[in-house]
């Protein structure tokens, strides 16, 4: 997703929902209930990952540091003809200078290929980073069903290892999980609070429809 504030989360206060919603909104009912006795913890809705808030700063400090694109990532192999920028000169073409154009959703960072990689990427209509968009767009759209179902398995014991590993029945509900059994996996987080047991179910069934939004 390119727009870092269009990414969903759910935000819990110990074992209790606080909410669902944008990374902004969620964001800002995170720093409204700072000085909870209780840990608050962020989960990204796709990944089931911890979301790490700066909550430094005003409202509008907080919303400007969301909107803004993840640091660039660096790589170890840049070829000659640098495939990062393009001699016809475009925007996207100086991506090593301005990394990227981020109005517009595009990031800069680093592809460590092979050279032979690299020279059927620049051969390619359009250069090598409209060509790797369109091969990322094509392979998001082809995910099998096992690897969606790999994905939401994922993101559910990501969400349980961080907020349940100490619930009881919780390593036979991850081996239920990757058996892709949920009836043993409902029985098995059956006595877990209810939040914490719906958003699991939520992780582990529903997940992998969303890796293709």
């Amino acid at each position: 997703m390119s727009d870092p504030s269009l990414k969903t989360c759910t935000a819990f206060i110990g074992y209790r929902l606080l909410l669902t919603g944008t990374l902004p909104d969620v964001a800002l009912a995170v720093r409204q209930s700072t000085g909870v006795a209780d840990t608050v913890l962020v989960f990204d809705d796709v990944t089931g990952r911890i979301v790490d808030l700066d909550l430094r700063g005003s409202d509008a400090e907080i919303l400007d540091r969301i909107s803004q694109p993840p640091a660039p990532c660096e790589g170890r192999y840049r070829p000659k003809n640098d495939a990062v920028s393009d001699p016809r000169g475009s925007d996207e073409a100086q991506g090593l200078k301005i990394r990227g154009r981020p109005k517009l959703g595009v990031v800069a960072r680093e592809v460590t290929l092979l050279p032979r990689q690299w020279e059927w990427l620049t051969s390619q209509p359009g250069g090598a980073s409209a060509t790797l968009r369109r091969l990322v767009d094509e392979a998001r759209k082809t995910t099998s069903p096992r690897q969606q179902r790999r994905a939401a398995q994922e993101a559910a014991y990501h969400f349980m290892q961080a907020i349940a590993g100490d619930l009881p029945g919780y390593e036979e509900a991850t081996r239920a999980l990757f058996a892709d059994d949920r009836p043993a996996l409902e029985q098995r987080i059956a006595a877990w609070p209810e939040d914490i047991r719906t958003y699991a179910l939520r992780l582990a069934f529903r997940a992998g429809e969303n890796q293709n939004a």
